[in-house]
C-alpha cells in the first residue's frame, strides 16, 4: 500500500511542466520556491490521488491542501479538529487574499446562515469543520450539495487508537467518504508510527495513496535535558533569560499548570495557565492572549497545542516528564514552526515515571495498559540516554540519522563523564543470577537495588535474600544510584525488562558475556544541572536588531487595529529580513520572504514608511561580504519578478497589450501594469511610449519633482486623476530604474579611480 515517492517520480515530474502551483504560492503567500515535498503532495493531490502526508511541525502541511484549493474548482473541506485553529488558518488565509469561511458553534444564527448561503454560491474556497459539527444531525446532506472537489483530514493521527490524540469522533469520517465517493482526500498529520499510518489508511479508507514521510528532523530545534532540582526556580531563571520571547510550559497536572503560571506572574513574567478545567471562554481568552503576544507564557497540559499556529515560539519546557515521545515531538514541534531557531527543555526526575505509572495501572485493558507502559519506559529512556537526542528522537520514528553528532541538544554539546563502573556492573549481574539460583522467580530493578544495599525490608528477608552472597556488597551506593546504574545496562542491552504489571529484570545473553569475561564497563554520570540557558543560535537572520523591534511594534499596532494575531500580518522571519535589506519601494518588499499581492497592498505602505523613517536617523548595516566583482560595472540584474508578473511579462513580449493581457489573465489593468513596473525594477527594459505620451510623461516629471513617499494617491489627487496609478507606477519605476544604473555607474568609476590610484 506504501507507494514509494521515487516510483512516483516521473508523472509528477510530468505533471509540474504546467502546474499553476508556484505562481499561486507566490502571488498569495510571498514565497518563491516550495519546501520539501510540498509540491510533490500537492501534485499528487490534484491529479486527484488520495494522499497521505506525514510531515513534522513546521513543514507546511496546511499550504500541501491550500494551495491545491486555489489550483482547482470547487470547494475544498477542511477537517479540523479544534475551533481556535479554524479560526486562526481563516484569519491567515484571508489576509492573503483567499475565500476562506469555517462553520462552528462559536456563530450566531444568522452569521451561520450567511456563511452557508456563501457556500452554497460558490464564493467560498476552503470550508473549516470540526468532525463533531459534520456527523451532526442532516449536516452531511447539506455537505453532498455543496460542490466539493477535495478533503483534506488534518491532524489525522486523531483517528488511529494508537495515536497520542485519539478522538472517536474521526472514527466516523468514513461516513463522509460515503457521501462524497469520488472525491479525492489528503490527510496530514507530524507524528505517526508505521503502526498509525496504516490505521489512518484504514480508518479513512483510502484507496492507493500516494504515501509521503518526510524527514521527522527539526534541524531548528535543539534538546535539553536535565534533572529536576529546584524546578520552580530554574523555570522562572531560564525564562528571564530569554528577553521577551515568547514559550510554553507544559506540566503533567491541571493543579500544577495553574501553581507555574502563578509563580511565573509573582516573578514579573505574564503568564497565563491553560487546561480542560477551565471554561470555555476563559481558555479561548487564555490562549487568543498568547497568540497576540499580549502574554509572553501559557503554563498548559497537553489539552494544548494541537494545530497551534503560533510560529514564533521559541522555547518549550517540559516542567514534567510526557507519557510518550510522540507526545513529547509534537509538543516540543510547537516551538520554532516560522524555522528559526528554538529551544526545548525536559527538567526530568525517576519520581514522574512513578507517578505516571499509577495512573497507567488504573487503565482497565491490559493491552492498552501494556501500551502505555512500554511507551512510558521509551520516554524515561530517552530522557536519561547520554547519546545524542536527535538520534534517540529520530530513531524512535525508524529515521536513521547518519551524520554522528547533532551539535544541537545536551549530550552533543556537553556530553557527560563515563567512570569505571565494571566492579559494580559485575555486582549486580551477579546479583541477577544469584537470585535465579536461589529457585525464586525474576524481581524488579528497585528489589535488586535493595538486595545490594543490604535492605532489612520486608520481602528479602522473607524471601531470605539475605543468604545470597551478593547481599550487602554494594552498600557504598545508595539504592537510587544503583537503580540508575542497573538502567544504564538495561539500555546498553544487558539487562531486559519485561512489561508486565511488575515488570522485572532478567540477564541477557550479552550480559551473560560481560559478566563471564569481566569486561571493562565505562557509565556515564548522571545529567547536568543548569545547562547554558540558550543554545547556539545558528540559523538565525542576521538583521538590524533596532529596525526589527520598530517593525514588531508596527505589526502589534495593526494586528490589533485588525483583530488577528501579529504573525497573521507577517512572520519574524519576514520581518528580519525587512530588517536585513531595508525594502523601501514595491519590488524590494515583494522580494521579502512571505509577502504576496495582497500583503503588499495591505501592509507594505506602512512598514516602507517605517523603514524609510528609519533610515533618516540611522545607517544601513551591512550583513554580507562585498562580492569580488564589487569594483566592476554591475550587470543587469537577472529579473527577480515573481511568477505571476513573469507570466504577465512573457505575454507582454509576445506583442500584446496591457488591455489583452488583463482580459486574458482575468486581472485588472492595474494589476498588469504593477507587474511590468516590478519587471522594470528588476533591469526589464521596456519602451515608455507603450505606457504613456510624451506630455504625460512631464506632467508626471514635475508631479514627482521632490516626492519621496511610497503612496501614489498625492500625485494621482494633483494630477486631477488625468493619469492613471498604472501609468504612475511604471512612471516611478522607469525613474528609480534610471537613477539605480547612474548609481552603479558613479560606483564603478570610483572604484576604478581609487584602483589606479593605489595602482
Amino acid at each position: 500500500m506504501d507507494l514509494s515517492i521515487f516510483t512516483e517520480f516521473f508523472w509528477l515530474h510530468f505533471m509540474s511542466h504546467a502546474s499553476p502551483l508556484l505562481p499561486l504560492l507566490k502571488t498569495h503567500f510571498g514565497y518563491d520556491g516550495f519546501r520539501t515535498l510540498q509540491r510533490e503532495i500537492m501534485e499528487a493531490a490534484l491529479a486527484d490521488r488520495d494522499v497521505l502526508a506525514i510531515l513534522p511541525t513546521g513543514a507546511g502541511k496546511s499550504l500541501c491542501y491550500q494551495l491545491p484549493a486555489m489550483a482547482r474548482q470547487g470547494i475544498t473541506l477542511v477537517i479540523s479538529p479544534l475551533i481556535a485553529l479554524m479560526k486562526d488558518q481563516v484569519d491567515q488565509l484571508t489576509a492573503a487574499g483567499i475565500d476562506a469561511t469555517f462553520l462552528n458553534s462559536t456563530l450566531d444564527p444568522q452569521e451561520n446562515r450567511r456563511r452557508l448561503d456563501a457556500i452554497q454560491s460558490g464564493g467560498v474556497k476552503l470550508v473549516y469543520l470540526a468532525p463533531e459539527r459534520l456527523m451532526a444531525g442532516d449536516f452531511l446532506a447539506i455537505v453532498k450539495r455543496w460542490h466539493v472537489t477535495a478533503l483534506a483530514v488534518d491532524e489525522a493521527h486523531c483517528i488511529s487508537e494508537w495515536g497520542h490524540d485519539f478522538r472517536p469522533e474521526y472514527r466516523r469520517l468514513r461516513e463522509l467518504r460515503a457521501v462524497l465517493p469520488q472525491v479525492p482526500v489528503i490527510a496530514l498529520t507530524a507524528t505517526a508510527t508505521t503502526r498509525v499510518r496504516q490505521d489512518i489508511v484504514t480508518q479513512l479508507g483510502l484507496r492507493q495513496p500516494a504515501i509521503f514521510v518526510a524527514s521527522f528532523n527539526r534541524p531548528n530545534l535543539n534538546y535539553f535535558v536535565e534533572p529536576k532540582q529546584d524546578a520552580a526556580s530554574r523555570i522562572v531563571s531560564y525564562i528571564r533569560a530569554r528577553g521577551q520571547e515568547s514559550g510554553i510550559v507544559y506540566a503533567q497536572s491541571r493543579r500544577r499548570s495553574e501553581e507555574i503560571a502563578a509563580m511565573l506572574r509573582n516573578s514579573g513574567i505574564s503568564a497565563v495557565c491553560y487546561h480542560a478545567g477551565l471554561d470555555g471562554a476563559e481558555r479561548s481568552r487564555n490562549q487568543e492572549n498568547f497568540l497576540r503576544d499580549e502574554v509572553r507564557v501559557v503554563c498548559a497540559t497537553v489539552a494544548f497545542g494541537m494545530g497551534i499556529n503560533k510560529p514564533d515560539v521559541r522555547f518549550v519546557i517540559h516542567a514534567d516528564l510526557p507519557k510518550n515521545i510522540e507526545g513529547y515531538y509534537q509538543e516540543t514541534g510547537r516551538a520554532g514552526r516560522d524555522a528559526l531557531p528554538a529551544d526545548c527543555l525536559l527538567l526530568y526526575s525517576r519520581g514522574d515515571v512513578s507517578k505516571i505509572l499509577r495512573f497507567i495501572d488504573e487503565i482497565p485493558e491490559s493491552d492498552a495498559r501494556d501500551h502505555a507502559r512500554l511507551q512510558l519506559e521509551q520516554m524515561a529512556d530517552f530522557a536519561e540516554s547520554d547519546d545524542c537526542r536527535r538520534v534517540n528522537l529520530l530513531g524512535y520514528f525508524g529515521e536513521p540519522w547518519p551524520e554522528g553528532k547533532c551539535g544541537g541538544c545536551d549530550n552533543c554539546l556537553a556530553p557527560r563523564e563515563t567512570w569505571e563502573a565494571t566492579i559494580e556492573t559485575q555486582k549486580l549481574l551477579s546479583t541477577i543470577v544469584r537470585i535465579k539460583q536461589s529457585g525464586s522467580p525474576p524481581v524488579g530493578i528497585r528489589y535488586l537495588a535493595d538486595v545490594l544495599i543490604g535492605s532489612r525490608a520486608e520481602k528479602p528477608l522473607s524471601r531470605r535474600h539475605d543468604q545470597l552472597s551478593t547481599y550487602g556488597i554494594g552498600r557504598e551506593h545508595s539504592a537510587a544510584k544503583w537503580t540508575e546504574i542497573a538502567r544504564q545496562l538495561v539500555r546498553k542491552g544487558w539487562i531486559a525488562i519485561d512489561s508486565g504489571t511488575y515488570p522485572t529484570a532478567t540477564i541477557t545473553v550479552e550480559g551473560m558475556n560481560v559478566l563471564r569475561e569481566r569486561r571493562q564497563v565505562l557509565l556515564s554520570r548522571l545529567m547536568i544541572a543548569e545547562l547554558p540557558t540558550k543554545s547556539p543560535r545558528t540559523g538565525d537572520i542576521e538583521c538590524d536588531l533596532a529596525l526589527f523591534d520598530l517593525l514588531r511594534s508596527l505589526r502589534k499596532q495593526l494586528a490589533d487595529a485588525s483583530n488577528v494575531p501579529p504573525y497573521v500580518i507577517f512572520s519574524d522571519v519576514s520581518l528580519r529580513h525587512m530588517a536585513r535589506s531595508y525594502p523601501v519601494n514595491d519590488a524590494d518588499f515583494l522580494a521579502i520572504p512571505g509577502v504576496g499581492e495582497r500583503k503588499l497592498t495591505d501592509y507594505g505602505p506602512s512598514f516602507m514608511q517605517q523603514i524609510r523613517a528609519f533610515l533618516q536617523g540611522n545607517e544601513r548595516k551591512s550583513f554580507v561580504a562585498l562580492p569580488e566583482n564589487a569594483g566592476s560595472v554591475p550587470k543587469p540584474p537577472k529579473p527577480s519578478v515573481n511568477a505571476t508578473a513573469q507570466v504577465t511579462l512573457e505575454l507582454w513580449r509576445t506583442g500584446k497589450t496591457v488591455d489583452d493581457i488583463a482580459a486574458e489573465r482575468n486581472l485588472s489593468t492595474t494589476t498588469i501594469e504593477g507587474h511590468l513596473a516590478t519587471a522594470i525594477l528588476n533591469g526589464e527594459k521596456l519602451d515608455p511610449r507603450a505606457f504613456y505620451t510624451q506630455a504625460e510623461e512631464e506632467q508626471m516629471h514635475a508631479a514627482f519633482q521632490g516626492y519621496t513617499e511610497e503612496a501614489l494617491k498625492p500625485i494621482f489627487e494633483f494630477l486631477e486623476g488625468r493619469i492613471s496609478y498604472g501609468k504612475l507606477r511604471i512612471f516611478r519605476a522607469n525613474q528609480e530604474s534610471v537613477e539605480h544604473w547612474a548609481r552603479a555607474e558613479n560606483r564603478s568609476h570610483l572604484c576604478s579611480s581609487a584602483w589606479f590610484e593605489e595602482g
